[in-house]
């Protein structure tokens, strides 16, 4: 689903602001036909459940509603009318005035509808959405929903991040042409100095298709003819980590000379090849440092906020980080131009998490699981694996032309000790890889599943390890700790020879609080414990990269576990540094430096 965009052909525009907001009521069975009852309003976008201090409402299950008039600009007689929002969290619904034009599960990924024949150019309608928080055995992720004797419904889920819900990203309203460029597809290649672009347009309505290939000062360095071809870019400028250069893909349906629609891509031109025990981007060994991240600030929710994102980014930077995984769950689609256009690499990744139902948000029983006795859950059927691959499929589809994408992660620490899971992570390696055979596949393995147990690592391109020596196993023993970490990667390595990252690791931390011991939650112990993975990371040659568990600390679901959300946090939720983050500094800069 191409991103929209104002042209020559196309106009643009955002709905975000204040809304009219409602918690669903019996007493209004269709809240869509009329104004929203009550006096409440809430900013799109956000998460709506720490805007207001009614418990009721951030501890609501169910259906809201938002609600505001739309007026259509004049000049858009005669051109095709689409309404997107960028998400809604998990479910949504979209009606105009009274008809319901388009509906979808799935929190992270957009949706759109052709609402051409319902409205008209200059005149207003009400835009009513309603957005369903509730995570089903059916859902990715998924969840629990009871009800309780007085009524309510109460949710449980099994990943370690707090279930915000709302219209977290951006609403448009926008329009086309009614023969329109409907889709683009990119790969790059390279040919020694040249760079090679394929690229393959689909016309809705039918038409011929020209494109030109700009560089970063205008100029045309490629044209083509026809819905797809291949354009060759001599003395190639390649989009680097670190060091990114954008071409800018033209495409235009014609018809005779005339222009009958525009659209433009930003297009980085690089490879991506697994080789051995290697990653490599433009044929170089490339070695991963960053972060796990996650959509998560106080106030806002999972709510974009650019502020944040051009401050995160620029924390990236100024730590000496080179990429970062979207754990656990696609990001704005902001987040991936901005990385597109600063040389951040990114390992993407599905709404896949909380498939493992010996993990109650996000803590286990390492120790008892270690020896491989875990039984799997029978939670791998027909309706989780049709959810899985729509999140897959959308979550490609949306991010498939972004040089930034080195990798997709298809899921978050499932359960894959149990024998029923190597089939259906056969099926959804399988199935990713009919949709883009570009960049290689992983998937996150979670502690409980070593190599000698774990059923679906045969089948990723790329290790992906969640590792907790020294905190959920072997807490506040390191010297323990390192000997373990380095016998579980010494045993991948000989097993699989793949290239590893570690994609978490880390120690919940309490900003401010310190000890002259190696004393579990002070910064002290998060410095040392992190320096213990390092040295192992650096005896094993098969390790290809280090993302620390957490960017930022972030809010989880209430508990007598978690304190105020999640501490692990190289910054703290407003993105203060702890000692640690000095520490990461050291190190990654040298190694960015080549020191």
């Amino acid at each position: 689903m191409l991103k929209p965009q104002t042209s020559a052909t196309r106009e643009l525009v955002n709905l975000d602001g204040i809304w009219s907001f409602a918690l669903e009521s019996a007493d209004v069975p269709e809240p869509w036909t009329g104004a929203l009852p009550g006096p409440l309003d809430a900013p799109v976008p956000a998460s709506y459940n720490d805007l207001f201090a009614d418990p009721e409402i951030r501890n609501h299950v169910g259906w809201v509603w938002y609600q505001r008039s739309v007026r259509v600009p004049r000049g858009w007689a005669g051109e095709r009318i689409v309404i997107r929002l960028d998400s809604a969290t998990h479910e949504g619904a979209v009606y105009v005035n009274d008809t319901l034009v388009v509906s979808h599960e799935g929190g992270y990924l957009p949706f759109e509808a052709d609402i051409t024949d319902v409205v008209s150019a200059g005149e207003e309608f009400r835009l009513t959405v309603g957005v369903n928080n509730q995570l089903t055995a059916s859902t990715i992720p998924p969840g629990t929903v009871k009800t309780l004797p007085d009524g309510r419904k109460q949710q449980t889920y099994m990943h370690d991040f707090y279930n915000y819900a709302g219209l977290h990203r951006s609403v448009w309203l926008y329009s086309t042409p009614a023969i329109h460029v409907e889709d683009v597809t990119v790969v790059t290649r390279l040919d020694g100095a040249t760079g090679l672009v394929d690229y393959s347009v689909s016309v809705a309505g039918g038409s011929d298709v020209r494109v030109a290939l700009r560089d970063e000062d205008g100029e045309v360095v490629a044209t083509g003819a026809g819905a797809a071809g291949t354009l060759e870019v001599a003395d190639v400028r390649l989009w680097k980590p670190g060091a990114a250069y954008l071409y800018s893909l033209e495409i235009e349906a014609v018809d005779g000379e005339a222009v009958v629609d525009a659209y433009a891509l930003n297009v980085g031109i690089r490879t991506v090849e697994v080789k051995g025990n290697q990653f490599l981007i433009n044929g170089e060994p490339f070695y991963f440092t960053g972060f796990g991240k996650h959509e998560d600030i106080a106030v806002q929710g999972k709510g974009h906020n650019d502020a944040y994102l051009v401050h995160d980014f620029q924390l990236i930077d100024w730590i000496g980080a080179n990429s970062f995984r979207t754990s656990h769950y696609p990001y704005a689609e902001e987040v991936m131009d901005y990385a597109d256009r600063h040389g951040i690499v990114v390992i993407d990744e599905t709404a896949a998490v909380g498939l493992n139902a010996k993990i109650s948000g996000g803590i286990a029983d390492f120790g008892a699981m270690m020896g491989g006795e875990a039984q799997g859950e029978e939670g791998f059927g027909e309706a989780m694996a049709t959810a899985h691959k729509r999140e897959i499929r959308e979550l490609i589809a949306r991010d498939k032309n972004h040089p930034s994408v080195v990798m997709w992660s298809i899921a978050n620490e499932p359960d894959t000790m149990a024998d029923i899971t190597e089939g259906y992570f056969e099926e959804m390696f399988a199935y990713a890889r009919t949709l883009d055979t570009s960049r290689p596949y992983t998937f996150v393995n979670v502690m409980m599943a070593p190599p000698n147990v774990c059923k679906a690592s045969k089948f990723a391109d790329v290790l992906c390890l969640n590792r907790y020596y020294g905190w959920y196993l072997m807490g506040g023993d390191l010297t323990s700790a390192e000997q373990g970490l380095e016998a579980e990667l010494r045993g991948w390595e000989q097993m699989y020879g793949k290239p590893m990252i570690m994609t978490e690791y880390g120690a919940d931390t309490v900003a401010g609080y310190h000890s002259i011991w190696d004393q579990p939650w002070t910064e002290e112990y998060q410095v040392t414990m992190l320096e213990m993975y390092h040295r192992v990371f650096d005896r094993v040659d098969s390790m290809i990269g280090e993302q620390v568990w957490n960017f930022a600390d972030f809010q989880t679901s209430s508990g007598f576990f978690r304190v105020d959300g999640n501490k692990k946090g190289v910054f703290t939720r407003d993105r203060k540094p702890k000692a640690v983050a000095h520490s990461l500094r050291a190190r990654w800069t040298a190694l960015r430096d080549g020191k």
